[in-house]
C-alpha cells in the first residue's frame, strides 16, 4: 500500500509509492490524485535533468503546488515555508530523494523550494496551474535565514538563480499568505 505522510512543513506530503516487483524487473504507481486528499488536480508535467552538483532554487509560487518524483539519480530536496498566515512559518526541512529513497513530495504554494543533485538526476514534476512566469518568484539559494545546509560544494547554478533576493530584502506584503 502506498504511504502518504506530513512533512514537517505544514501542507508538504511525503509519498511512498508501492513497489511490485518479479524476475522481470518491478513497477510502481509514481502519482495518484486520491493520495493528496482534497487539493487541487494537477495539471501539466515537466522533467528536469540535471548533473551532479547543480542547485536550482529557491523558487515559489502565490498559486500553484508541486509533486516531485525522482525516477532516475538522487537529489538533496530544501524547503522554507514564506506563507505569512502558516503555523510553520520560517520552518526548513530537508531530505533526500531518489534511488534508496523512493518518495514523492508534494510543495503547496508559498514554500520556497529547490534541490541539489547529489548524482546526475532526473526529476518529474506535476504542478497544478499551468506554466505563468508571474507566479514565479525566488529567494537566494545561499540566505542565511533558511539556512539551507546544501550537501555539495562549488554548486552549479543559473544566472537567473544567482540573482533571487535574500528574505530580508523581500517586502512582507510581497510573501505569500
Amino acid at each position: 500500500m502506498t504511504s502518504v505522510v506530513s512533512g514537517e512543513i505544514g501542507g508538504v506530503l511525503l509519498v511512498t509509492p508501492r513497489v511490485h516487483s518479479d524476475e522481470r524487473g518491478s513497477l510502481r504507481e509514481t502519482y495518484r490524485q486520491e493520495w493528496l486528499g482534497p487539493v487541487p488536480a494537477m495539471v501539466q508535467g515537466t522533467r528536469s535533468e540535471s548533473k551532479a552538483g547543480v542547485i536550482r532554487a529557491l523558487h515559489y509560487h502565490l498559486r500553484q503546488a508541486d509533486y516531485w518524483y525522482v525516477p532516475r539519480g538522487r537529489i538533496f530536496v530544501a524547503m522554507y515555508d514564506l506563507r505569512r498566515s502558516s503555523p510553520t512559518r520560517g520552518k526548513r526541512m530537508t531530505l533526500e530523494i531518489g534511488e534508496d529513497s523512493d518518495i514523492g513530495v508534494y510543495i503547496p504554494p508559498g514554500v520556497a523550494h529547490g534541490f541539489q543533485a547529489v548524482t546526475d538526476a532526473l526529476l518529474t514534476y506535476l504542478v497544478d496551474q499551468y506554466y505563468d512566469a508571474s507566479d514565479e518568484q525566488g529567494l537566494a539559494w545561499d540566505d542565511p535565514d533558511a539556512a539551507i545546509p546544501w550537501p555539495l560544494a562549488d554548486p552549479i547554478l543559473s544566472d537567473r538563480d544567482k540573482q533571487n533576493p535574500k528574505l530580508a530584502d523581500i517586502a512582507s506584503s510581497d510573501l505569500p499568505d
